[in-house]
């Protein structure tokens, strides 16, 4: 059974995903193998917040340069996009950065 650490791996910090927090929406990077319910369960057991909506998407590795023949990949990684209801609290750790 995985713990809901190995889930949720860390949060998405960009200009697009702070702009959602005050629609009380968070950006995650999650397992690749991980599906929407245990997303829901590890927010809701780390954070003590209810969750609404989960919506997942799969990023392609993109092609790295490596200066000689062989060309390298990044990783791939999957997001979510976590969606509180409107009378759960906010989550503290993104508080100080909006």
């Amino acid at each position: 059974m995985k713990n809901a650490y190995d889930i949720i791996k860390r949060p998405v910090i960009t200009e697009q995903s702070m702009e959602a927090v005050a629609d009380k929406k968070y950006v995650f990077m999650v397992a690749l193998d991980a599906n929407k319910i245990e997303i829901k369960k590890a927010v809701e057991e780390i954070f003590g917040v209810n969750v609404a909506k989960v919506n997942t998407i799969r990023m392609q590795g993109k092609a790295k340069r490596t200066g000689s023949y062989p060309m390298g990949n990044r990783p791939a990684y999957k997001k979510a996009m976590v969606t509180l209801t409107a009378d759960s609290k906010t989550i503290e750790f993104f508080e100080g950065m909006v």
